[in-house]
């Protein structure tokens, strides 16, 4: 999938946005503070319904206007272009649109436009809680599970009406048991799914970091949330008790976790900085390379400020491993040369665009 035009209104400083996309390689380059992010951020609503920067979505609407709008057409393999559009104003909800019809969640979006971005934050993949690795992992499971999405809901639905009873001062068993047994085997299709996703995403992992010097040990393991030899509605009978006393449940696929480990010490602890964003950057693109095998598409990848965030050598790597998906990438920094030096090596078709105080203008030298 592609995104091959982008038009954007009152979008923090882009007023007025209305460009095509190359399908290979797009090139945003200006000053810091000029709106290249903003950009980014304007494919990512089209895909998430929000930015990947911000929930607060009235911090994106330009300060003089009472909406933003943001609209794309995606091409698929074969050429057919679907149009989609996001509409949030300071006091009425989203509306969400695709294909002109009125989308009920943003869930319709992702399907339609699978979008991956890397940015500063990207790096605390390794650092952050494990709510940001299940995150990571059920972006995957989403795209290559076609269940997962309703199966997951029902879940999180479950699980709060549970920890609702857990916190009242008397609480009803009968009724615990009723949604301890709709609980559990929707538990057990969760971890199914997580851990048939890993054991896919796990050997393209360790291919693409297996060249880089003092990665040779590094592995990833997926935890369930819960002990693996105990049967889950075991679990929420055998820890009822406690699970009252605190008011939620402790254990489940809500506490899964992915371990990145080197001889057996967590990643973040024995690692340098430079060798966790490579680790980080392999898990990414490894995720496209699983969603491209699983589907028969491509994703398109949102990388911002790459010059800051990654050295030379590794950059050409990045855009190495890019290239070789076939995806769309759009990028963004300071310099272009530096930018396209990056690329140089693969010779991919480009589109090189000037941004600045919010303008937008394809670069033709």
């Amino acid at each position: 999938m592609t995104l091959r035009r982008l038009s954007v209104q009152n979008l923090r400083n882009l007023s007025l946005v209305d460009i095509e996309l190359n399908s290979q390689l797009n090139v945003f380059y200006g000053a810091n503070g000029s709106g290249k992010t903003s950009l980014l951020e304007a494919i990512s609503i089209l895909s998430l319904g929000r930015s990947f920067r911000s929930r607060k979505f009235k911090t994106l609407i330009n300060k003089d206007q009472q909406a933003y709008t943001v609209f794309g057409l995606v091409q698929d393999s074969q050429g057919s272009e679907l149009p989609v559009g996001v509409q949030r104003g300071r006091q009425a909800p989203a509306l969400i649109k695709k294909n002109g019809a009125v989308c009920s969640t943003a869930a319709e979006l992702a399907e339609t436009l699978p979008v991956r971005v890397m940015n500063g934050h990207s790096f605390g993949l390794l650092e952050g809680a494990p709510q940001i690795r299940r995150e990571f992992l059920d972006w995957l499971v989403f795209h290559v599970e076609p269940e997962f999405y309703g199966v997951w809901k029902s879940y999180e639905k479950c699980l709060k009406q549970r920890n609702s009873l857990l916190r009242r001062d008397k609480i009803d068993p009968l009724q615990l048991s009723l949604w301890d047994r709709e609980l559990a085997p929707l538990a057990q299709r969760l971890d199914h799914f997580r851990a048939a996703t890993q054991a896919r995403l796990n050997p393209v992992f360790t291919e693409l970091i297996s060249g880089f010097r003092g990665l040779e040990t590094v592995s990833m393991r997926y935890s369930r949330g819960w002990d693996q030899a105990i049967d889950f509605t075991e679990l929420l009978s055998d820890t009822r008790l406690r699970d009252s006393e605190l008011g939620y449940t402790r254990q489940g696929p809500h506490r899964a976790d992915l371990r990145i480990t080197s001889d057996k010490a967590l990643a973040l602890d024995v690692l340098s900085r430079g060798q966790q964003k490579i680790v980080v950057s392999a898990l990414m693109i490894a995720q496209g390379i699983v969603f491209s095998e699983a589907t028969s598409r491509t994703c398109v990848f949102l990388i911002d400020d790459l010059p800051a965030e990654l050295d030379e050598n590794f950059r050409q790597t990045l855009a190495g491993w890019l290239h070789d998906m076939n995806c769309q990438v759009c990028v963004t920094g300071v310099d272009k040369q530096t930018l396209l030096d990056s690329w140089k090596p693969y010779n991919p078709e480009k589109t090189v665009f000037h941004v600045k105080h919010g303008a937008v203008t394809q670069d033709l030298s």
